[in-house]
């Protein structure tokens, strides 16, 4: 059996990544750059890292009720180890939740026009991916504060002007305003930053996985026994 990579390498005993050897990474680097050198190839320049962070801020922890958070504490509370639960809500990661980014990037990477985007997934009869929130009906703050920051990293932000126009056709075709969300705006961060557009869950799974952590901690503080539905919750259909 043969495997080939060229991401990594032990020669004399230094384990290089992507021939730079991790001593040297230890030292000099940050989270941010490794992760670029590991999944683009490169050190990214400075701006590029700011913007990573600044993505990864924004996806840690949404609350207890998005799946991914609360999926991992009730696997938790059933007596499973803590890396058990923490797969647990990585695999509550999917198309309806964590994964419209991903689609969000691969659309705005498209160089399909804001028009033929929008006719697509109208005539599939579905939402388009990376807009709309059950809260924010105009704005969402956080991809307007990811939108800020890439500016003020001195990006030049083609993506977000897609992905503007995307909301501008939304509206324009249903008579009100389906407001870019934080998905959108991290896909449009991912693009800006130059990733590749399928590595969108796992960046988002990358911060999400400390969310998790922590949440999945508290649980282990909190309860010793695990989580049944009330009868009253559950609504029998014939």
């Amino acid at each position: 059996m043969e495997f080939r990579t060229s991401i990594s390498e032990t020669i004399d005993g230094k384990h290089l990544i992507r021939g730079k050897d991790v001593v040297e990474l230890i030292s000099k680097h940050s989270f941010a750059e490794v992760v670029f050198l590991l999944l683009r190839g490169d050190i990214p320049v400075p701006r590029e890292a700011a913007l990573l962070e600044a993505m990864l801020v924004a996806a840690m922890e949404n609350g207890l009720e998005a799946p991914s958070i609360f999926v991992p504490r009730i696997v938790k509370a059933s007596g499973n180890a803590f890396h058990v639960a923490l797969a647990s809500g990585m695999l509550a990661i999917g198309e309806h939740h964590g994964g419209a980014g991903e689609r969000a990037a691969e659309m705005f990477a498209s160089g399909r026009t804001a028009e033929e985007v929008v006719e697509e997934w109208m005539k599939k009869g579905m939402p388009v991916p990376g807009f709309g929130h059950k809260i924010y009906k105009n704005e969402d703050p956080r991809a307007t504060a990811l939108h800020a920051k890439a500016k003020e990293l001195g990006f030049a932000c083609e993506k977000f002007k897609i992905a503007y126009e995307v909301e501008a056709e939304i509206e324009r075709r249903k008579g009100k305003k389906i407001p870019l969300n934080i998905d959108g705006a991290q896909a449009a961060c991912l693009l800006e930053a130059g990733l590749d557009w399928r590595l969108g869950k796992a960046v988002f799974l990358m911060a999400r996985i400390v969310g998790m952590s922590a949440h999945i901690l508290e649980e282990t503080q909190q309860n010793t026994t695990f989580y049944r539905l009330d009868q009253k919750e559950i609504r029998h259909e014939a």
